[in-house]
């Protein structure tokens, strides 16, 4: 066979394979329809029953292409339904922690359910109708084991901790977030703290835990949300699945 003609078949295959990766990318990409996820919520009814307004937090994988996103989901008239296209997120390092798994510095974001309650940021105020607390120079978030006051948001003259988490940080990575109220209420020692929704530092990026999205998602999110409707948090929404297939 000729140089030529090995060179053209190469190229050939080079661009055949790029389309195909492509594809595989795209379908791995296209976000889940509508009626599995409001499925999801409706096996979770049990503890969203009195939650009129829901997040779902998702890992999608295929082949070797993985994609997160968050859904919004509101319920009328006992039925769960979409709200808005789905947001790219990312979440921890080493990704979802099996429920009831989540350590303290283990890098990954915990399954399961939780509530929304508090917003925070740096500005004095933001548009939701949460509850807003702005973050200033000496407020902390604990994230020592051993102290009394861990996994709790404190004035730096009131804790001894010797770990935290500064709330007003140089960057914009906390300039909006929702505290997630995991490990709020009680607090295990060691089973992690300082959970945010958060704005992210790129699509590319990874979080310590917290789950992050694009700061105009974020925004939209917080215009959503009202108090009234309870709103919850939903995690690795199959891992109670995987759970029981146990």
């Amino acid at each position: 066979m000729k140089k030529k003609n090995r060179i053209e078949i190469a190229v050939r295959f080079a661009v055949l394979a790029s389309v195909l990766l492509s594809l595989t990318a795209c379908a791995c990409l296209q976000p889940v329809p509508k009626d599995k996820n409001a499925a999801r919520l409706s096996t979770a009814e049990k503890t969203v029953s009195c939650s009129s307004q829901a997040l779902l937090v998702t890992e999608e994988s295929f082949l070797f292409f993985h994609s997160r996103k968050v859904y919004a989901f509101e319920k009328t008239d006992a039925v769960w339904r979409q709200v808005m296209e789905p947001m790219i997120a990312v979440i921890g390092r080493n990704g979802f922690a099996p429920a009831g798994e989540k350590r303290e510095g283990d890098g990954r974001t915990p399954s399961g359910l939780y509530p929304l309650r508090q917003v925070f940021g740096y500005a004095e105020s933001a548009a939701t109708k949460m509850p807003y607390r702005q973050a200033l120079p000496d407020d902390l978030w604990v994230d020592d084991p051993n102290a009394p006051d861990y996994n709790r948001w404190v004035k730096q003259n009131e804790t001894r901790a010797l770990s935290f988490e500064k709330m007003r940080r140089e960057d914009d990575l906390y300039k909006y977030g929702i505290v997630i109220e995991y490990n709020t209420d009680p607090v295990l020692r060691n089973y992690g703290s300082a959970i945010f929704l958060h704005v992210w530092a790129g699509s590319g990026s990874r979080t310590a835990g917290c789950v992050a999205v694009s700061e105009e998602d974020l925004l939209k999110i917080l215009a959503w949300l009202d108090p009234r409707a309870r709103p919850v948090i939903l995690l690795n929404p199959d891992m109670e699945k995987k759970e029981d297939s146990r």
